[in-house]
């Protein structure tokens, strides 16, 4: 079999088999999701979501955090280490899944949004703060339904390495699906809210303790093989180095103590 694939290191292919899906035992705590809105205005409609969102998933026995988007500064503008920013990465690291909110803006999602996800690396040492971890996607429009923003936040993810569920919300004329309290009206609209959630809960139960496997890759496992063989070529060549001097004088001595220097 391995003749017909001459390329493939068959050291490093992984078939995938259901015995390697298993979950592993001790994998009982509530799920860990984190929510991101796109706007800072007071009368956010994307918050407004974003806090529907977070009851649905509370009631699902998830466990939640909300990021506030003020005061993160624009991307390299200040160090990574602002605590805004350490918040942010933290939230991540933290989190199972994420929700993404983000109003429309110009036929996109808001640089407000976009900022969060900037400030997220996409490695940090060994570390992937969004690898893995399960993404549900929505937006709010101010006038008719469009699906601009939904599908930029998937190419998003995508690039982020998250894992996001086929459904997703957009939220059409907004300003008339909330009521003076900030809660969303029954409507076919909030019915559609509630899949995603329910969807979102699911796929981070199957996904959260087996997202190392699931994202695990033939090309990363072969640059990561080859790293290691030239640490240990540099390694072993060090040592080399190291021992020639003390063989040279050993070898002087002995010609030495030949000519009766001694």
């Amino acid at each position: 079999m391995t003749d017909e694939l001459p390329h493939i290191d068959s050291a490093l292919l992984d078939t995938p088999d259901l015995a390697k899906l298993a979950l592993p035992t001790g994998a009982d705590h509530p799920p860990r999701i984190l929510i991101l809105y796109g706007s800072l205005r007071p009368q956010s409609f994307s918050r407004k979501l974003a806090l529907e969102a977070e009851r649905i998933l509370r009631r699902f026995g998830a466990e939640t955090r909300v990021f506030d988007p003020h005061e993160l500064p624009i991307l390299d503008s200040v160090p990574g280490s602002h605590p805004k920013v350490q918040e942010l990465r933290a939230l991540s690291l933290w989190s199972e899944g994420q929700v993404w909110v983000s109003p429309e803006r110009h036929g996109n999602l808001t640089g407000v949004f976009k900022n969060q996800i900037d400030w997220l690396p996409l490695e940090d040492g060994s570390v992937r703060p969004t690898q893995g971890r399960t993404l549900a996607v929505m937006q709010v429009c101010g006038g008719s339904q469009s699906f601009n923003v939904v599908n930029a936040l998937r190419v998003l993810g995508r690039w982020m390495r998250m894992v996001t569920i086929p459904n997703q919300s957009s939220v059409a004329k907004a300003w008339q699906e909330f009521d003076e309290d900030g809660r969303m009206k029954p409507s076919p609209f909030y019915d559609r809210v509630v899949d995603v959630m329910e969807e979102l809960f699911k796929f981070t139960l199957l996904v959260r303790d087996r997202s190392d496997y699931l994202v695990s890759r033939y090309s990363e496992r072969k640059g990561a093989a080859h790293a290691r063989a030239l640490s240990i070529a540099a390694a072993v060549a060090e040592v080399t180095a190291a021992a020639a001097p003390i063989e040279e004088v050993s070898l002087l001595r002995r010609a030495c103590c030949a000519g009766g220097a001694c």
